[in-house]
């Protein structure tokens, strides 16, 4: 067996990579109660105690808009929780795998994002989000940046369940339509890192950098709502859909600035780690589980 630690365990990825560890491996899963990421010499004493093969960094302050304002968290959390962790990994020779985003990106291009093409951040969560992704790759040569978009799971907060929540008390919703990606099961990217995990684990040759995942097919967000509503009503979750109306982002104002093009580009940890893109169709099929 070997040792994992998880930082952001109530989180939604979190939360399914310690379901998916409890019976395999010898797991430390903190959330911030446990472990303050931001506070270097809690995160040195917790890796230097436990000794951990690898650091999983789940943790993030993910509230787009806030962060806009909340600037000072955003760095603590987003680019010096990470470097700790990855710092303190690198004193015991563990490996780091580190959650970002396609928000590192501007959104604007045609077609789908490749890890190696220009970065371009609109606000502050990309900002600090990509800061934090170099911060990990300076810090420690065994790293994962696994680089994700439109995270959905039965634990936490997602659009899944506030599309449902909406659905109870709304006949109509506009969604927005000018928005693409690949909705993403936050199960799957916990699969994904625990499959690089155990290949790291297990001495086999790993290529470290960066990887984009996400779910397929594409989609806008108005798309997906209509996804989770036909599911929705199938398995009588819901009595009946309501109508949704397609709306731009210029209709939706936000204090973020949101991508046009979430769209990453899968190729290379499917060349290189045989991960297929995660199935989010097949995810929605356990929207039971959803309804608060």
């Amino acid at each position: 067996m070997a040792r994992f630690l998880i930082t952001g365990a109530n989180g939604q990825v979190g939360y399914c990579l310690t379901q998916q560890l409890k019976d395999k491996h010898e797991i430390l899963a903190v959330d911030r109660n446990e472990l303050d990421i931001t506070d270097q010499s809690a995160v040195k004493n917790a890796v230097e105690n436990f000794r951990p093969d690898v650091i999983i960094n789940a943790a993030a302050h993910t509230a787009v808009d806030r962060a806009e304002t909340e600037v000072e968290l955003s760095e603590a959390i987003n680019v010096k929780g990470p470097q700790y962790l990855a710092e303190a990994a690198k004193n015991v020779d563990a490996a780091i795998l580190h959650i970002s985003t396609d928000y590192v990106f501007d959104g604007q291009r045609e077609g789908k994002y490749k890890e190696t093409d220009a970065t371009d951040p609109q606000g502050v969560y990309g900002k600090t989000k990509l800061e934090g992704e170099q911060a990990v790759a300076k810090a420690n040569d065994k790293f994962i940046v696994l680089r994700t978009a439109w995270v959905f799971g039965e634990h936490g907060n997602n659009f899944v369940k506030t599309m449902l929540r909406l659905a109870k008390t709304r006949d109509t919703l506009g969604v927005v339509a000018d928005q693409i990606g690949g909705p993403t099961y936050a199960g799957d990217i916990a699969a994904a890192l625990i499959h690089i995990s155990e290949r790291i684990i297990n001495n086999l040759n790993v290529e470290y950098g960066i990887y984009h995942f996400s779910g397929e097919p594409y989609v806008s967000w108005c798309d997906f709502a209509k996804m989770i509503f036909i599911e929705a009503v199938s398995q009588n979750v819901l009595k009946r859909a309501p109508l949704v109306n397609s709306i731009t982002t210029a209709d939706y104002p936000t204090p973020a600035k949101r991508p046009a093009n979430s769209c990453l580009d899968l190729t290379k940890i499917q060349q290189v780690f045989g991960i297929q893109p995660s199935n989010w169709q097949k995810a929605l099929k356990n929207i039971k589980a959803y309804v608060e």
